[in-house]
């Protein structure tokens, strides 16, 4: 027995910004039948994250694609992994029955093929959306949380600034430090984002980066007594107006520079003598660094939304065929929280 498995492939590697041309949708024939000493495990995919860590898998060539497994090189042609949320079809192995809600490494497309040793585990159903496991429950989530409090290590009143701050990981962010008691200002690339920043989402300023003309100046105004957190997710120009306005140790989390992914003419070049003298500490991280952060994520997260006092600000696509639009999306700053695709209904 098989089945026809849509799903989505690069055509060929992406060096800058990537296009509609750039991706070809394809159809196989996946064989449902599984042996019995097998350890794979079919999936039928239900929601995928889209994240744009992917366009550097994407590329000939960057570094980052030899820094960890769940970064490596895309080949063109190929499925295209992710996290996402399916449900067991056929399977074998004690630990997955066939029905099972999973959580894991997907692919971009209708159906995946597990194979051992691949991410994945049972879902924990926990009284909210299956879409909120992709995103707030996801490695975004786990992003934000442990980027901030095991990263960033802030404390209650201290002012926080969250560039890319409407996007899946930095509107967490800004809710996790208002919850802690800190003063939070967020950057977006439009007056609907800010809007959603400050009145629904409870950060104290927020302002359109786009309207600026000095971003050094336009921090000044909102941090007049300067940053102690900057929990960066776009790199370049902001990075450097930020460094300009921290105070002496000052933390700056680095989750992401995605204004450096697709224009190689764009990195960051922030005064040094201000990183010395003012003893500020800049650290990268990965959501794979956070897993001792876990528990204590799930739960606070959990309680906080279930009291209502954090918002999964979620952002969904239909269909394997909106997967490509969906990705070039996230470079023209068109999402607004978590990016997700939902494959099937339920």
């Amino acid at each position: 027995m098989e089945v026809k498995n849509k799903y989505v492939a690069i055509k060929s590697n992406i060096n800058g910004a990537p296009e509609e041309s750039d991706f070809e949708i394809k159809v196989e024939n996946l064989s449902l039948i599984v042996e019995p000493e097998s350890k794979e495990v079919i999936v039928k995919n239900l929601f995928l994250s889209i994240d744009p860590y992917q366009i550097n898998r994407m590329k000939s060539q960057s570094s980052s694609q030899a820094a960890i497994s769940f970064a490596a090189a895309i080949i063109p042609g190929d499925a295209i992994d992710t996290y996402g949320v399916g449900r067991v079809l056929v399977s074998h192995r004690p630990d997955f029955k066939k029905d099972d809600l999973v959580a894991g490494l997907l692919t971009w497309g209708e159906y995946t093929r597990v194979k051992e040793g691949s991410l994945l585990n049972k879902l924990e159903i926990l009284g909210f959306p299956l879409s909120y496991h992709v995103g707030v429950f996801g490695f975004s989530g786990l992003a934000a949380y442990g980027g901030f409090f095991d990263v960033c290590k802030p404390k209650p009143g201290e002012k926080v600034f969250v560039s890319a701050a409407s996007g899946s990981i930095g509107n967490l962010v800004g809710q996790y430090a208002k919850l802690l008691g800190c003063y939070v200002v967020g950057s977006a690339g439009s007056q609907e984002k800010v809007k959603l920043l400050k009145e629904t989402l409870g950060f104290d300023d927020a302002f359109n980066y786009k309207q600026e003309t000095d971003l050094k100046s336009a921090l000044k105004r909102c941090f007049p007594q300067g940053i102690d957190v900057y929990f960066d997710n776009v790199g370049g120009k902001m990075l450097e107006a930020a460094v300009a306005n921290m105070n002496s140790f000052g933390r700056v989390a680095v989750c992401g520079v995605i204004s450096e992914y697709t224009d190689v003419c764009t990195r960051a070049a922030p005064e040094m003598l201000d990183i010395v003298y003012k003893r500020i500490t800049i650290q990268g991280f990965l959501a794979a660094d956070l897993m001792k952060v876990y528990a204590d994520f799930l739960s606070k997260t959990v309680e906080y939304l279930q009291s209502g006092k954090l918002k999964a600000i979620e952002d969904v696509s239909q269909g394997v065929e909106s997967i490509p639009s969906a990705f070039i999306g996230l470079f023209r700053g068109d999402n607004i929280g978590k990016k997700i695709v939902k494959v099937a209904y339920e």
